[in-house]
């Protein structure tokens, strides 16, 4: 029992970046916007929210750092996507090179240094439930955000105004703004909420998944998020399931490795990537349930009438 325990638990912590991270890109892609910058914002996002720990002792106030900084970011890439219309893959990628630089020179004199983690909440009696207890009520703060986010992002996507133009937006952006909507505006919001969520996701991995400051510490999640986002159809809910799969199969590695079960090291590292690969391929032989669900208008530039 207390292995399982100790697995699930892992595989929760591992599990919330990649949560974090799809939820922002979706709804970012929602409103017809494709930014593969989302592994540079993760990356700023946690070395920021490091920094600001560090320097006022507070792992809330690096939380807000983390937000903050993937929100930021992502203005740049709004701006050069949705004002100047440059390509929003180049700019994209170009976004995550930058934000790998800048965080390795931002984080450099915190190498080597220990974190503070950010304490868990701890309901009284519900904590000590056998098995259920650790796993859903003795969870650090971004868990229960992350889970609170996927249930009002699908509330807001789907029962609500605002979620109806930003899906509207999506699907037919010329159709939109012949409507009264403001494209851009949205847009706009759009890619801020996607920053912030790498942001946040970022601030998990250097304040909880590992308390420390590694150079590229995200390590390929943001682009198992992108991923993630098209295997889970652009569904809120699916997100979060899928975010668990990835999340344990990230896991497996380890427990792989201290189990010695004699597999090679290396690759039980790539399988997390190599499953990412082999979902992306099964999802493309489905091409029928893709084309619906998929935002029309996805990676489109738009410039509204002059």
């Amino acid at each position: 029992m207390g292995m399982i325990e100790a697995i699930l638990l892992t595989v929760i912590t591992a599990a919330t970046p990649l949560v974090l991270a799809s939820l922002g890109e979706l709804v970012t892609e929602r409103a017809g916007v494709l930014n593969l910058g989302v592994e540079g914002m993760m990356v700023m996002g946690a070395v920021l929210a490091f920094a600001a720990t560090q320097v006022t002792g507070s792992p809330y106030v690096g939380i807000l750092a983390g937000i903050a900084c993937g929100a930021v970011f992502s203005l740049l890439f709004g701006f050069l996507t949705l004002t100047l219309v440059a390509n929003q893959v180049a700019t994209g990628l170009a976004l995550t090179i930058l934000g790998l630089g800048i965080s390795g020179q931002i984080g450099e004199p915190y190498v080597g240094q220990s974190g503070v983690k950010l304490a868990p909440i701890v309901v009284p009696l519900l904590s000590d439930i056998p098995l259920v207890g650790p796993l859903l009520f003795r969870q650090d703060p971004i868990f229960y955000l992350s889970i609170a986010l996927v249930a009002g992002v699908n509330w807001f996507l789907f029962r609500s105004r605002a979620g109806l133009k930003i899906r509207a937006i999506g699907d037919n952006h010329g159709s939109a703004h012949a409507l009264g909507i403001d494209v851009i505006r949205i847009r706009y919001l759009a890619v801020m909420f996607g920053g912030a969520c790498a942001g946040l996701a970022g601030a998990q991995l250097s304040l909880v998944y590992t308390p420390q400051w590694v150079e590229n510490m995200s390590a390929g999640r943001g682009w198992i998020a992108l991923a993630l986002v098209v295997f889970a159809s652009w569904r809120p809910w699916r997100v979060l399931a899928g975010g668990y799969l990835f999340g344990a199969v990230s896991i497996s590695q380890l427990h792989a490795q201290a189990l010695g079960l004699g597999i090679p090291s290396q690759f039980l590292s790539a399988l997390p990537y190599a499953a990412t690969v082999v979902v992306l391929i099964l999802i493309s032989h489905n091409r029928r349930t893709t084309l619906i669900n998929t935002p029309a208008c996805l990676g489109k530039a738009f410039v509204p009438d002059r």
